[in-house]
């Protein structure tokens, strides 16, 4: 049996029955989860080891690359001065990134930004290896590239894109990269171990990933829509033990946390913009998250999708209304606003898919089951 340690709440003691399985039943080497209710914490696990080779312990304070579950984040910066009024997401990008106006793109909004319906979900220009962590050559790509659908008809997943979209227009904004202003206003308020720009402060504690079979290249068939977005730009799960990896920005892909860091972030959207003793912005400004843009068959995924502002929605006819995204590999985040609920996994082995796997799915069920709502 692995040693789990933290804390969990006896309300949500299936939780830690769910977490315990994953390492007897499903695999897991490393992993922590996180349960967050009415702002506060409920759940705050972790075990195993945050090596391949099983050496060194899972600590209170290890932390890893979490891949897209980073998108809930540069998307909370988005969200965070539309609250404050300094963005309008259904105003043209070119009113505030007037260079991003090329090649048919000046009636794209930021919410199609949000909503992975630009139309820029890949580069025809290739951006590969060390090329991604240069901001300003990926931006110079992305004002002349021209859309490959309609902007707004349609979503097609930006795996790698979106961060940089979100984050030029958080830069011309506030004149901050979004790392900066994702750490100076929410990750420090909140006290949240999560970073976009990893400083080499940190490396002694992160955890290694234990890359899939194959990496992200190859899908799609042909010249797909799929295909052309993972040829470029170019992710290799080898990349995240190296320094430029850690150090750059890439708000898509590339955020260092654990489960307790991503739940003290995101228990912000789930508890009306309060968490721990913050109020980071207001409960109407959550609410704008379920402003649905897109419901349909998503061009890069090929799966049915329904997207708000900045994190995928629940369908339609669900008996809940959640908001949620996860990372390639594994780890998630699932909010439930009417019952004020946050959930977090983060691992280190990682599974081949984008859209999570029975590790996650198992402990987000028994923390919506045992959230009382």
């Amino acid at each position: 049996m692995t040693e789990i340690h933290g804390y969990c709440h006896e309300q949500f003691a299936p939780v830690q029955e769910a977490f315990e399985a994953n390492f007897e039943n499903n695999g897991d080497v490393g992993a922590s989860v996180a349960v967050s209710l009415e702002g506060e914490m409920v759940v705050d696990l972790w075990g195993g080891h945050r090596d391949a080779a099983r050496t060194l312990p899972w600590q209170e304070d290890t932390i890893v690359n979490v891949y897209s579950t980073t998108k809930t984040m540069a998307a909370l910066c988005a969200l965070v001065l539309a609250d404050r009024g300094e963005i309008d997401f259904y105003e043209p990008v070119k009113a505030y990134w007037p260079e991003f106006a090329q090649n048919g793109k000046d009636k794209i909004e930021i919410r199609h930004f949000m909503s992975h319906s630009a139309g820029l979900s890949g580069t025809d220009e290739p951006i590969l290896g060390e090329d991604l962590y240069d901001w300003d050559r990926v931006v110079g790509v992305l004002e002349k590239q021209a859309p490959w659908w309609e902007p707004g008809t349609a979503s097609g997943y930006h795996a790698i894109t979106q961060g940089h979209l979100i984050g030029e227009v958080v830069r011309r904004v506030t004149g901050m990269s979004i790392g900066t202003f994702f750490r100076t206003e929410i990750a420090e308020p909140l006290d949240a171990d999560f970073h976009i720009g990893t400083g080499t402060e940190h490396f002694h504690r992160i955890g290694e990933l234990i890359p899939p079979k194959s990496d992200l290249g190859g899908q799609g068939e042909g010249d797909s829509i799929a295909a052309r977005t993972f040829a470029s730009p170019a992710v290799s799960a080898r990349a995240s033990a190296t320094e430029g990896w850690r150090r750059a920005e890439i708000p898509a892909a590339n955020g260092h946390g654990n489960a307790r860091s991503v739940v003290r972030i995101q228990t912000v959207v789930a508890n009306g913009g309060h968490a721990f003793g913050k109020q980071i912005m207001s409960e109407a400004g959550c609410r704008v998250i379920f402003d649905e843009q897109i419901d349909g068959t998503d061009l890069v995924l090929q799966v049915p999708m329904r997207f708000g502002m900045g994190y995928g929605l629940t369908p339609r006819q669900s008996p809940r209304e959640l908001c949620f995204w996860g990372g390639w590999g594994g780890s998630s985040v699932v909010i439930d606003p009417r019952s004020r609920l946050c959930i977090a996994y983060v691992m280190n082995r990682m599974e081949g898919n984008l859209l999570g796997d029975d590790r996650s799915l198992s402990l987000n069920q028994a923390a919506l089951r045992r959230s009382g709502l």
